[in-house]
């Protein structure tokens, strides 16, 4: 799971993005306020703050350095870019490969004791 967050004065925005089952998700102030599926490279969230100002999200991947951008808009004016490089999404995808491992051989011994 990578996680993007930023501070806007009293709110703070989150998108959530699984590099595993294409899960997107943008929280405000801890409210999930938009969720959808992408399994391609960039997808857009339009949300609205607590204030009623439209908010938009940006998240693609670069193809020369593949690391991941979240693009923040605020009233159609870009905010900030927040990028994550390729080894936090190694990190994550390791961690879960460890995780199916893990379970996967507690299944067999279960099998194997019944």
């Amino acid at each position: 799971m990578i996680s993007f967050k930023y501070h806007f004065n009293q709110d703070l925005v989150e998108l959530q993005a699984s590099n595993w089952i294409g899960l997107e998700q943008v929280f405000v102030n801890g409210k999930r306020v938009s969720r959808k599926l992408n399994f391609g490279p960039k997808s857009e969230h339009e949300v609205k703050l607590n204030s009623g100002a439209p908010c938009k999200f940006q998240l693609l991947i670069d193809p020369n350095s593949e690391q991941m951008i979240c693009r923040i808009y605020k009233q159609n004016r870009l905010i900030t870019s927040i990028k994550q490089g390729k080894e936090n999404l190694m990190q994550s995808r390791l961690l879960l490969q460890s995780v199916i491992i893990v379970m996967a051989v507690s299944s067999l011994g279960m099998l194997l004791v019944v």
